[in-house]
């Protein structure tokens, strides 16, 4: 496979996956579908840090056009876009490891509640710094009252991030290797001419 048409196998996915990210993040603003909670405050933390939007979304969009554009018969379609596109991959590398890790605390710390401490209902986090994980333990779930499924919501959605964060680096490191031997071989992007169609558009020769 050349260079160029490695660049658009990679650039693709990467707008589906910053789609998909921006989107994920964007929901997590409203648990339950409400936006009461986001008013108030009472959202988990890991959401407002918006690496989905910002890491795994705009991070990575922004080198995903660089990269496709590379793919294509334009100005960027060279050794030079190709080594641009080095850097471009590792902006989106950097956008998917900040995705990942939010991702992966707000995961590990669970979503912010409303649950019952002793006799007192508080808005907190029952699950963080737990010597068991909620993750494998559904029982625990009821503990949050308030939003309404709000462990599975979360528990979706950040899931959901995390995947897209660790396919996202796959393919920002292929583009990064890619980008490589473009800079040293070329995209193969230019049309050849083949001997035959030389001879059409030669000059006639005169006496």
């Amino acid at each position: 496979m050349c260079t160029a048409s490695c660049s658009k196998f990679v650039a693709i996915p990467l707008y589906v996956l910053a789609a998909v990210s921006i989107i994920c993040n964007i929901i997590l603003f409203f648990p339950d579908f409400e936006t009461e909670y986001t008013e108030s405050g009472n959202i988990t933390e890991e959401v407002k840090y918006m690496g989905g939007l910002i890491g795994g979304g705009i991070l990575v969009v922004i080198p995903a056009i660089h990269i496709h554009l590379t793919s294509a018969n334009n100005c960027c379609a060279n050794r030079c876009g190709m080594f641009l596109s080095i850097g471009f991959a590792a902006v989106g590398v950097v956008g998917a490891l900040y995705s990942l890790c939010v991702a992966a605390v707000g995961l590990n710390d669970g979503p912010w509640c409303l649950f019952k401490n002793g006799t007192q209902d508080v808005w907190g986090r029952p699950f963080k710094g737990s010597n068991e994980s909620y993750l494998t333990d559904t029982d625990k779930w009821t503990e949050c009252l308030i939003p309404e499924n709000v462990v599975e919501f979360n528990l979706g959605l950040f899931s959901t991030l995390l995947v897209a964060a660790c396919i996202e680096l796959i393919l920002c490191a292929i583009q990064m290797v890619n980008g490589l031997f473009g800079c040293i071989c070329g995209t193969c992007t230019g049309k050849e001419v083949r001997p035959e169609q030389t001879k059409e558009f030669s000059m006639p020769e005169t006496n």
